[in-house]
């Protein structure tokens, strides 16, 4: 069993930055690639970025040059500097890790955190 837990909503002004910190642990064998989705009431996910385990990033359109995404590989950990915020960043935010554990590969989910940004 693998989990992952998602730190660092909030509320923040427009122009604001916050940082989205997600950690995976448990049955870990090895990690392909960590990213962060986001999600509004009555819409679809969305991707925001995601990166590699060897460090090879992608970003939605809407975010790029404002956003950061890093990987710590011996932690297991994924961040998200999310700098120059609009209101239109509001959402919750969702972890996801594609894990290799002990029997098979899978695709894992955080349970959220919320990002809110004052106009």
């Amino acid at each position: 069993q693998v989990q992952l837990v998602e730190s660092g909503g909030g509320l923040v002004q427009a122009g604001g930055s916050l940082r989205l910190s997600c950690s995976a642990s448990g049955s870990i064998v090895s990690i392909n690639r960590m990213g962060w989705y986001r999600q509004a009431p009555g819409k679809q996910r969305e991707l925001v970025a995601t990166i590699t385990s060897g460090g090879n990033t992608d970003y939605a359109d809407s975010v790029k040059d404002r956003f950061t995404i890093s990987m710590d590989n011996v932690n297991n950990m994924v961040d998200l500097q999310m700098n120059s915020l609009r209101p239109e960043d509001t959402d919750v935010y969702y972890c996801n890790a594609d894990i290799n554990d002990y029997r098979m590969r899978r695709m894992y989910w955080g349970k959220g955190t919320l990002v809110t940004v004052s106009s």
